[in-house]
């Protein structure tokens, strides 16, 4: 009975310990890697359907990479693919739930489909996270602020006149 307080203590210790040594940030394995530098490399040189399949076939080889999804989203934003990279954001979000950059990343997809309100809900999460000065709250703000930016009427017409 003597030893049951030095030995929760004693357990205590080797828990947080070995908690801590397993909260390094994830790394694929090496396929995925090369994968995934296939798909950046595609996607830098504006093959968007190239990056999303070599994406693709890193999810495949490595499920269990989270932040895979965040190229992935990226790639189907930049096809157009609003849905879908707020498909890949929320499955992010599932597996954490905490990740800055996806509530950011799903802000803006929302803000490019329109729906500026959910946009809105996303920044407000943001700022209770991370604050009003984090770049994933900046850049979420700035982006709808854009959208809100209502254009002129001249400036509207000018471009219509342009286009005849």
């Amino acid at each position: 009975m003597r030893f049951a307080p030095a030995a929760a203590a004693l357990s205590l210790a080797l828990a947080v310990t070995s908690s801590v040594g397993l909260a390094d940030a994830p790394k694929p394995s090496a396929r995925a890697a090369m994968l995934i530098a296939e798909g950046r490399a595609a996607l830098s040189a504006g093959e968007t359907q190239a990056a999303i399949d070599a994406y693709e076939a890193a999810l495949a080889v490595d499920p269990g990479y989270s932040p895979l999804f965040l190229d992935l989203a990226e790639a189907a934003r930049r096809d157009g693919l609003q849905g879908k990279a707020i498909r890949y954001y929320r499955e992010l979000l599932d597996r954490d739930p905490g990740n800055l950059a996806a509530i950011s990343g799903e802000g803006a997809a929302l803000v490019e489909k329109g729906a500026l309100e959910k946009a809105k809900r996303n920044l407000a999460k943001l700022e209770s996270m991370c604050g009003s000065s984090c770049p994933e709250t900046s850049r979420l703000a700035s982006t709808i602020s854009t959208a809100n930016t209502p254009r002129m009427a001249a400036e509207t017409n000018g471009q219509e006149e342009m286009a005849q």
